[in-house]
């Protein structure tokens, strides 16, 4: 197995056990896979896009946010900049940071989406449930 498949097969134990609920093995699993992806050479957008998640399960919203920062760095209109930042902003309880969030990705996501990214085809199903949430949070507005 490839670093790479390591730190990704880490990140869905991860993910399908926070998404249980299973916050113990959560925190088990947890640093394992961070330290994962901090093996590997260098983290693209997607890398970052699953640091940030599973940043966000273990509650590090700071973490997260530094991830959608690094994103934005490299490229300022990635669809996963906007989820990171709802989500954490959600937990961190910042309502107007998050709606905001939401409508940037709702401004951003026809362009972006039109670039046919890998990475967007991999989450296809969390980019379609997230810009569902973003027109229910918005009411559709992209200045919301």
């Amino acid at each position: 197995m490839t670093p790479e498949e390591r730190a990704n097969r880490l990140f869905n134990r991860v993910m399908v056990l926070a998404e249980a609920g299973k916050t113990d093995s959560v925190r088990f699993f947890l640093p394992m896979a961070l330290g994962a992806y901090g093996q590997l050479p260098q983290l693209d957008a997607d890398a970052r896009y699953h640091v940030g998640l599973l940043q966000l399960a273990g509650g590090d919203v700071e973490a997260a946010l530094a991830q959608a920062d690094t994103i934005q760095r490299s490229i300022p209109t990635h669809l996963f900049i906007y989820v990171l930042r709802a989500h954490a902003y959600q937990q961190r309880g910042s309502t107007q940071l998050e709606r905001r969030a939401y409508a940037d990705f709702l401004r951003n996501e026809p362009a972006e989406t039109a670039r046919n990214r890998p990475e967007y085809t991999d989450h296809s199903d969390a980019l379609k449930s997230f810009k569902t949430e973003a027109s229910r949070v918005t009411g559709g507005r992209l200045g919301a």
